[in-house]
This record gives C-alpha cells, sequence and structure tokens, in this order.
C-alpha cells in the first residue's frame, strides 16, 4: 500500500474513532497533497509525500518556537500534537552514525576537495537522506568535512 492510500485509510478510522486531532492534521494533508496535485498536474508519489510532510514538519517546528517565544504554550502544544501525527509517515530516523557514514561516502564518492565542492556532494545525499535525516545538520556535517580535507 503507498504513502496516499495509507493516508486516506487513516483519515477514515480517525473519522470513526471521532478523533478530531488527528482527523484535522490528516485533513490539512490531505490538502497540501491535493494542492500539489493540481498546481504541477502531476500525480503524487512517496517521494513527493514525504517532502511535503517534512515541509510541514518544519513549519509546525518554526510555530512551535514562535509560540513558546511568546509565552502561547496552548498553541505550541497544538502544533507539536501536529508535529506528532506527521512523523508517523516520515520513515525510520538515521543515527547520527549513519549519517556520518553516508556523508563519508559521499565526499570520497565525489572527490570532493572543498567547500566549493558542496553542491555536488548535496546532491547525492538528498535523495538518499530525505526524510530520514534533517538535512540541516547534513548540510552542517559536509561542510565540516569539506574545511577537514
Amino acid at each position: 500500500m503507498g504513502l496516499k492510500e495509507q493516508i486516506t485509510e487513516e483519515m477514515k478510522t480517525a473519522m470513526r474513532a471521532k478523533d478530531t486531532a488527528r482527523l484535522g492534521t490528516i485533513r490539512l494533508l490531505t490538502a497540501a497533497m491535493k494542492q500539489k496535485e493540481v498546481d504541477e498536474r502531476i500525480e503524487l508519489n512517496d517521494t513527493h509525500i514525504l517532502a511535503i510532510i517534512e515541509k510541514m514538519i518544519k513549519q509546525r517546528k518554526d510555530s512551535i518556537t514562535q509560540f513558546e517565544a511568546g509565552n502561547r504554550q496552548d498553541l505550541a502544544d497544538i502544533e507539536k500534537a501536529e508535529v506528532a501525527v506527521l512523523s508517523t509517515y516520515m520513515p525510520a530516523a538515521l543515527s547520527e552514525a549513519d549519517v556520518s557514514a553516508e556523508v563519508a561516502a559521499a565526499v570520497a564518492a565525489t572527490g570532493a576537495a572543498g567547500p566549493q565542492d558542496m553542491g555536488k556532494v548535496m546532491a547525492v545525499l538528498k535523495p538518499k537522506l530525505a526524510g530520514r535525516a534533517d538535512m540541516t545538520a547534513v548540510s552542517g556535517l559536509v561542510k565540516a568535512a569539506l574545511t577537514k580535507s
């Protein structure tokens, strides 16, 4: 079963269980998916859906930071609940050691010699690690690896 079908089934389950918080989050996700399909006139595959989920999680985390800074814990809690629901659709995260090994392998494979080759290394890593690692952290590891060499 693809990710799109899984999300649809879980929306039906949330409706039957009258789980309004989960249902609301899943509806936001399906709306974002439909919007992308309409805007780009494409049929979404799992990679596209994971990118949408990753973007939504990042937006929620930014909102949590802002809400906590503004002493709005009630709104931050709502966003945290949405992150928890969205995270269930993401693949298992890689450990820091696995990410470091992938970075080292990508640097070796591309023959990167310095910071000017960061784009080449990231182009190799992005498809492998998308959704399984925080790409901002990966970017930092790549930069550190390239400045050492």
